[in-house]
């Protein structure tokens, strides 16, 4: 069962000194087992960069992955997290575009980056944007990393325009349900695949055709889209290429799609594997889609910082609408 604890919850980390914080900290990889409430040096920013004081951050499938795997990044020590919402605590060296007070939210450079689970952590300044003041920290965190990686693949990898036809795989987890809202601002027809129950809140999001991929097949219908957006990779994006008109696009955001390539050059169609990238000017058109009311994530469970473990445990099962979210503060 999802946790709605506040930062304001007794159970929440107590205040640490100035010289030394509290974060989600592993030694070895393995299971949610692994991770500890650890206290540890507080950093200090270097030139070009802002020290963060996280208010709240976003868990992503990538943090599963790589607490068990530790994929793209050293072994263990670590503490991961790259989503973050918080207020500058201190600027570095030739800072200029924040100051102390200031409220912000970003990713951390993707994939070196890591360390948002914890009270402090520092970043280079052009990874963060002011926060949308119509949202609080916790719906902050959530977008970072997940709208960014919507945004990177639909308008600037896939240049989708008004009247296209898209289709989204797992279109209400963290990445698809912002990729179905970024779509219908840009004016595409928007089909997303996902679980019945989970219909509803797709068509409130603006998506015009929801398939249900514990009992339909996508591939059966006459429909073909100008782009598919693959969150699964294997062979849902091995057959998504059947379903792209000429010259259609196939991002996946799972590595490993040589395979998917081949298919998709005897198609005629061009298949591309995204790795998001951390960027202020996406960071600034996220926010104003927010300002205007664009676009809202959708946070399903919140955690604090001594259960972050439990809230590895419950986006693991893949079942989870929208984002969970780790509160700090």
């Amino acid at each position: 069962m999802t946790s709605t604890t506040t930062p304001e919850n007794p159970d929440s980390p107590a205040p640490t000194t100035a010289s030394v914080m509290l974060a989600l900290h592993q030694t070895a990889l393995g299971g949610p087992e692994v991770l500890r409430l650890t206290e540890l040096p507080r950093p200090s920013p270097g030139p070009g960069e802002i020290l963060v004081a996280v208010h709240a951050a976003g868990l992503n499938p990538t943090d599963f992955k790589h607490r068990a795997l530790s994929i793209f990044l050293p072994p263990p020590p670590l503490t991961l997290g790259w989503d973050v919402s918080g207020t500058v605590a201190e600027t570095g060296v030739g800072v200029t575009l924040f100051r102390p007070g200031d409220e912000v939210f970003g990713m951390l450079p993707y994939p070196y980056g890591a360390g948002s689970h914890a009270e402090y952590v520092t970043g280079p300044t052009r990874a963060f944007a002011a926060k949308p003041a119509g949202i609080d920290h916790v719906h902050a965190a959530a977008l970072p990393l997940a709208a960014l990686t919507a945004w990177q693949a639909l308008v600037e990898t896939a240049d989708l325009r008004s009247g296209q036809r898209v289709l989204i795989h797992a279109a209400a987890g963290g990445v698809g349900h912002l990729a179905v809202q970024i779509a219908k601002e840009r004016g595409a027809h928007v089909t997303g695949t996902a679980s019945a129950p989970k219909h509803d809140f797709l068509r409130e999001l603006g998506a015009d055709v929801c398939v249900d991929h514990r009992s339909a097949d996508f591939t059966d219908t006459e429909e073909r889209y100008d782009v598919v957006l693959d969150t699964l990779g294997g062979e849902i994006a091995t057959r998504s290429v059947g379903v792209l008109r000429p010259g259609g696009v196939l991002v996946s955001l799972v590595p490993g799609a040589d395979a998917t390539r081949a298919v998709a050059e005897k198609a005629g169609v061009r298949a591309v594997v995204l790795l998001v990238e951390h960027d202020r000017a996406g960071m600034r058109a996220v926010a104003d889609l927010v300002e205007r009311g664009r676009l809202r994530p959708h946070v399903s469970g919140t955690f604090p910082l001594a259960e972050g473990a439990r809230a590895h445990v419950l986006g693991e099962t893949g079942r989870t609408t929208g984002k969970l979210v780790i509160t700090v503060r």
